[in-house]
């Protein structure tokens, strides 16, 4: 029985519990911390839990747990993984990682002087379409990728940063790029790597209660394709999508194929080629079923991971590559240069003190409460799923 404790018990924190609930024969959770006075135990009294509430992560990190869940504002991600692991305790972690390159390093050699496992939360992995999506790209079937679309796009209204950790670099590490856009710079990560060169503008377009950007445009360069990363909060309908144009065709989540013939003068004929549509659905109806999805997927893994004292699919590696795509985005939106990848320990932009030094400040917060009403949202994904 692995035994959980749950760090943070805000929004996020209910699709972890959720996903441990589902699996009572082999996960327990057995203590929530959280540092505002009452919110553990509602949380705690919500869920029935048999478990211990406390105020400091210090006060578990002498407890017999097995798996520590960081579910808190990301300033504190990397002090409390690190704590954590050095005390001899498993750790999952939400995103983003941590707030800087030098954080994600010093989490990286805690878990190598541990010996314990790290997985950072990157749940989109665990979608059957972006699933799909990445098969077809690494069966090769629809070529080399020539260019990339990346709508990472959010709607987030005024009262959004009004919550007090976030629209601050000291709170929330950054705005859309890091905390909205880091599933889909995740995504891009996993299906591209790392690119050769970045390219960014940062903007706050709605959002004069926050310092951090509600909006950015980049561009990566990878060898012999482009990919055009647009991160936002101020777009109504949350169009999101990942689009690969390759040499054969289109493929896209939400799931769609594309593929034209052309003319003997290159023009695309009207009507496009089926074939690679249907070689893409048996590609696809041969691939085995994912038992689980979004968190209760990563989850689970991250639960078969320490019964088997295996790898979980998602590691602190995969985190700090996304850390890094997201940092050279900043560098090159502040000081308004093309970004040379990777980003190394001398770079100012590699610390915490170096990024906010750097960084527009676009308005100051205005506001700060203590909790908001309303439920969550994980983006609009769903239509036209496959």
């Amino acid at each position: 029985m692995i035994k959980v404790a749950i760090i943070g018990t805000g929004g996020i924190s209910h699709a972890h519990i959720r996903a441990y609930l589902q699996f009572p024969e082999r996960c327990r959770i057995v203590a929530l911390v959280d540092i505002v006075p009452g919110k553990a135990e509602q949380v705690r009294q919500q869920y029935q839990l048999d478990a211990g509430v406390f105020l400091d992560h210090h006060d578990i990190l002498d407890q017999d747990i097995d798996l520590v869940d960081v579910c808190t504002p990301p300033f504190v991600h990397a002090e409390i993984s690190i704590n954590a692991l050095l005390s001899g305790k498993n750790v999952v972690c939400e995103k983003p990682m941590a707030a800087s390159l030098e954080e994600c390093d010093r989490m990286l050699k805690a878990r190598n002087e541990s010996g314990k496992k790290l997985s950072i939360i990157a749940q989109n992995r665990f979608r059957l379409p972006v699933r799909n999506l990445k098969a077809l790209l690494d069966s090769g079937m629809a070529g080399k990728v020539r260019h990339v679309t990346v709508n990472s796009l959010w709607f987030r209204g005024h009262s959004y940063y009004d919550l007090w950790w976030r629209g601050t670099w000291e709170k929330e590490g950054g705005g859309c790029t890091l905390n909205h856009a880091v599933h889909h710079i995740d995504m891009l990560g996993w299906m591209m790597g790392t690119p050769e060169r970045m390219t960014s503008v940062l903007a706050n377009t709605g959002h004069d209660n926050a310092e951090v950007e509600d909006l950015s445009v980049s561009v990566a360069e990878y060898p012999g394709a482009l990919a055009v990363v647009t991160a936002s909060v101020v777009d109504h309908g949350e169009d999101q999508a990942l689009i690969f144009q390759c040499e054969r065709a289109k493929i896209a989540f939400p799931y769609s194929v594309f593929a034209s013939r052309p003319q003997p003068n290159g023009f695309p004929l009207a009507e496009p080629d089926e074939n690679f549509a249907k070689e893409a659905e048996q590609f696809l109806n041969a691939l085995p079923p994912l038992p689980y999805e979004m968190h209760t997927g990563q989850l689970e893994n991250v639960l078969t991971a320490l019964e088997t004292d295996d790898e979980p699919a998602i590691t602190g590696e995969d985190g700090r590559r996304t850390i890094e795509l997201i940092t050279a985005i900043y560098k090159a939106g502040a000081t308004r240069r093309t970004v040379t990848l990777p980003i190394a320990p001398d770079d100012p932009f590699y610390t915490v003190e170096g990024i906010r030094k750097a960084v527009p400040h676009f308005y100051e917060k205005t506001a700060s409460v203590d909790s908001q009403d309303g439920e969550l949202s994980f983006g609009n994904f769903r239509k036209g799923e496959k």
